[in-house]
Protein backbone atom coordinates (compact mmCIF):
# COMPACT_ATOMS: atom_id res chain seq x y z
CA UNK A 1 0.00 0.00 0.00
CA UNK A 2 1.52 3.33 -1.09
CA UNK A 3 1.50 6.45 1.04
CA UNK A 4 -1.40 8.06 -0.85
CA UNK A 5 -3.73 5.05 -0.52
CA UNK A 6 -2.70 4.63 3.11
CA UNK A 7 -3.72 8.20 3.87
CA UNK A 8 -6.98 7.76 2.00
CA UNK A 9 -7.74 4.75 4.19
CA UNK A 10 -7.52 6.99 7.28
CA UNK A 11 -10.54 8.81 5.87
CA UNK A 12 -12.56 5.94 4.38
CA UNK A 13 -12.25 3.29 7.08
CA UNK A 14 -13.94 5.51 9.65
CA UNK A 15 -17.09 5.59 7.54
CA UNK A 16 -17.77 1.83 7.43
CA UNK A 17 -14.91 -0.52 8.37
CA UNK A 18 -14.20 1.31 11.64
CA UNK A 19 -17.51 3.13 12.06
CA UNK A 20 -17.59 4.33 15.68
CA UNK A 21 -21.19 3.33 16.31
CA UNK A 22 -21.74 0.24 14.17
CA UNK A 23 -18.31 -1.42 14.35
CA UNK A 24 -16.54 -0.07 17.44
CA UNK A 25 -19.88 0.23 19.31
CA UNK A 26 -18.95 3.48 21.05
CA UNK A 27 -20.87 6.75 21.20
CA UNK A 28 -24.12 4.82 21.53
CA UNK A 29 -25.64 7.05 24.22
CA UNK A 30 -25.87 10.24 22.09
CA UNK A 31 -26.77 8.14 19.06
CA UNK A 32 -29.80 6.62 20.76
CA UNK A 33 -30.86 9.81 22.54
CA UNK A 34 -30.45 12.49 19.86
CA UNK A 35 -31.51 10.71 16.65
CA UNK A 36 -35.27 11.16 17.13
CA UNK A 37 -35.41 13.52 14.14
CA UNK A 38 -33.16 14.07 11.15
CA UNK A 39 -32.31 17.64 12.20
CA UNK A 40 -31.42 16.61 15.75
CA UNK A 41 -29.28 13.70 14.59
CA UNK A 42 -27.35 15.73 12.06
CA UNK A 43 -27.00 18.59 14.55
CA UNK A 44 -25.45 16.29 17.12
CA UNK A 45 -23.22 14.79 14.45
CA UNK A 46 -22.01 18.22 13.38
CA UNK A 47 -21.28 19.26 16.97
CA UNK A 48 -19.34 16.08 17.67
CA UNK A 49 -17.50 16.38 14.34
CA UNK A 50 -16.27 19.87 15.24
CA UNK A 51 -14.87 18.55 18.51
CA UNK A 52 -13.34 15.38 17.04
CA UNK A 53 -11.59 17.10 14.14
CA UNK A 54 -10.49 20.11 16.18
CA UNK A 55 -9.12 17.99 19.03
CA UNK A 56 -7.27 15.71 16.61
CA UNK A 57 -5.60 18.69 14.94
CA UNK A 58 -4.50 20.39 18.17
CA UNK A 59 -3.25 17.21 19.82
CA UNK A 60 -1.30 16.30 16.69
CA UNK A 61 0.24 19.78 16.56
CA UNK A 62 1.29 19.62 20.22
CA UNK A 63 2.05 15.90 20.50
CA UNK A 64 5.82 16.39 20.83
CA UNK A 65 5.30 18.91 23.63
CA UNK A 66 2.79 16.87 25.66
CA UNK A 67 4.45 14.78 28.41
CA UNK A 68 3.31 11.17 28.30
CA UNK A 69 2.65 11.05 32.04
CA UNK A 70 0.01 13.80 31.93
CA UNK A 71 -1.29 13.39 28.39
CA UNK A 72 -4.85 12.35 29.39
CA UNK A 73 -5.58 15.49 31.48
CA UNK A 74 -4.18 17.62 28.68
CA UNK A 75 -6.32 15.80 26.12
CA UNK A 76 -9.41 16.46 28.23
CA UNK A 77 -8.56 20.17 28.53
CA UNK A 78 -8.18 20.43 24.75
CA UNK A 79 -11.42 18.53 24.13
CA UNK A 80 -13.25 20.64 26.74
CA UNK A 81 -12.15 23.80 24.95
CA UNK A 82 -13.76 22.71 21.69
CA UNK A 83 -16.87 21.49 23.51
CA UNK A 84 -17.22 24.89 25.20
CA UNK A 85 -16.91 26.65 21.84
CA UNK A 86 -19.60 24.55 20.15
CA UNK A 87 -21.79 24.77 23.26
CA UNK A 88 -21.82 28.58 23.13
CA UNK A 89 -22.19 28.65 19.34
CA UNK A 90 -25.29 26.46 19.52
CA UNK A 91 -26.75 28.53 22.34
CA UNK A 92 -26.23 31.72 20.33
CA UNK A 93 -27.19 30.63 16.83
CA UNK A 94 -29.26 27.44 17.21
CA UNK A 95 -31.10 27.78 20.54
CA UNK A 96 -33.90 25.41 19.53
CA UNK A 97 -31.42 22.67 18.58
CA UNK A 98 -29.41 23.36 21.73
CA UNK A 99 -32.50 22.84 23.90
CA UNK A 100 -33.18 19.51 22.21
CA UNK A 101 -29.62 18.21 22.46
CA UNK A 102 -29.38 19.44 26.04
CA UNK A 103 -26.81 17.73 28.22
CA UNK A 104 -25.44 15.64 25.36
CA UNK A 105 -23.43 18.59 24.02
CA UNK A 106 -21.35 19.03 27.24
CA UNK A 107 -21.08 15.25 27.48
CA UNK A 108 -19.06 15.21 24.24
CA UNK A 109 -16.12 15.83 26.60
CA UNK A 110 -16.33 12.23 27.82
CA UNK A 111 -17.38 10.71 24.51
CA UNK A 112 -15.20 7.67 23.86
CA UNK A 113 -14.94 8.53 20.17
CA UNK A 114 -13.19 11.84 20.84
CA UNK A 115 -10.78 10.73 23.55
CA UNK A 116 -10.15 7.46 21.74
CA UNK A 117 -9.04 9.17 18.54
CA UNK A 118 -6.69 11.68 20.17
CA UNK A 119 -5.12 8.91 22.29
CA UNK A 120 -4.92 6.17 19.65
CA UNK A 121 -4.18 8.26 16.57
CA UNK A 122 -3.58 12.02 16.84
CA UNK A 123 -0.96 11.65 19.58
CA UNK A 124 1.08 9.41 17.25
CA UNK A 125 0.54 10.89 13.79
CA UNK A 126 1.01 14.08 11.82
CA UNK A 127 -1.49 16.89 11.41
CA UNK A 128 -2.85 15.96 7.96
CA UNK A 129 -3.23 12.28 8.81
CA UNK A 130 -4.95 13.21 12.07
CA UNK A 131 -7.31 15.50 10.19
CA UNK A 132 -8.24 12.68 7.80
CA UNK A 133 -8.76 10.27 10.68
CA UNK A 134 -10.96 12.75 12.55
CA UNK A 135 -12.92 13.57 9.41
CA UNK A 136 -13.49 9.88 8.63
CA UNK A 137 -14.71 9.04 12.12
CA UNK A 138 -16.87 12.17 12.14
CA UNK A 139 -18.49 11.27 8.81
CA UNK A 140 -19.16 7.73 10.02
CA UNK A 141 -20.72 8.93 13.27
CA UNK A 142 -22.79 11.66 11.58
CA UNK A 143 -23.95 9.28 8.85
CA UNK A 144 -25.41 6.88 11.41
CA UNK A 145 -27.05 9.70 13.37
CA UNK A 146 -28.51 11.23 10.23
CA UNK A 147 -29.87 7.99 8.77
CA UNK A 148 -31.35 6.95 12.09
CA UNK A 149 -32.91 10.39 12.51
CA UNK A 150 -34.48 10.24 9.05
CA UNK A 151 -35.92 6.76 9.60
CA UNK A 152 -37.18 7.43 13.12
CA UNK A 153 -38.76 10.76 12.20
CA UNK A 154 -40.36 9.39 9.02
CA UNK A 155 -41.92 6.30 10.57
CA UNK A 156 -42.51 7.78 14.02
CA UNK A 157 -43.98 11.15 13.07
CA UNK A 158 -44.55 11.04 9.31
CA UNK A 159 -42.28 14.01 8.69
CA UNK A 160 -38.78 14.74 7.38
CA UNK A 161 -36.84 17.70 8.72
CA UNK A 162 -40.10 18.88 10.27
CA UNK A 163 -41.98 18.86 6.95
CA UNK A 164 -44.96 16.58 6.26
CA UNK A 165 -43.76 13.63 4.18
CA UNK A 166 -46.54 11.03 4.51
CA UNK A 167 -50.30 10.80 3.86
CA UNK A 168 -52.80 11.77 6.55
CA UNK A 169 -53.74 8.16 7.28
CA UNK A 170 -50.08 7.33 8.00
CA UNK A 171 -49.70 10.23 10.44
CA UNK A 172 -52.83 9.11 12.26
CA UNK A 173 -51.29 5.72 13.01
CA UNK A 174 -47.51 6.27 13.12
CA UNK A 175 -44.97 3.76 14.40
CA UNK A 176 -44.49 5.50 17.73
CA UNK A 177 -42.00 2.82 18.74
CA UNK A 178 -39.46 4.61 16.55
CA UNK A 179 -39.60 7.71 18.74
CA UNK A 180 -38.63 5.78 21.87
CA UNK A 181 -35.38 4.03 22.91
CA UNK A 182 -36.54 0.51 21.86
CA UNK A 183 -36.97 1.78 18.30
CA UNK A 184 -33.46 3.19 18.31
CA UNK A 185 -32.04 -0.09 19.64
CA UNK A 186 -33.95 -1.96 16.94
CA UNK A 187 -32.44 0.21 14.20
CA UNK A 188 -28.93 -0.18 15.62
CA UNK A 189 -29.43 -3.96 15.59
CA UNK A 190 -30.63 -3.92 11.97
CA UNK A 191 -27.73 -1.71 10.85
CA UNK A 192 -25.25 -3.90 12.71
CA UNK A 193 -26.64 -7.03 11.05
CA UNK A 194 -26.43 -5.45 7.60
CA UNK A 195 -22.86 -4.27 8.18
CA UNK A 196 -21.82 -7.73 9.42
CA UNK A 197 -23.39 -9.35 6.36
CA UNK A 198 -21.63 -6.89 4.06
CA UNK A 199 -18.25 -7.41 5.70
CA UNK A 200 -18.69 -11.19 5.64
CA UNK A 201 -19.41 -11.12 1.90
CA UNK A 202 -16.40 -8.89 1.29
CA UNK A 203 -14.12 -11.35 3.07
CA UNK A 204 -15.25 -14.33 0.94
Amino acid sequence: MNNKSSRLSYLTRGIILENPTLILMIGLCPTLATSITAKDGLGMGAAASFVIIGSNLVVSLLRKLIPTSIRIPIFIIIISTFVTIIDYVLQAYQPALYRVLGVFVPLIVVNCIVLGRVEAFAYKHGVFDSFLDGLGKSLGFTLVLGVMGIIREFFGAGTLFGKIATPVWFRQYPMLLMLFPPGAFLLIGIFKALINKFMKQESL
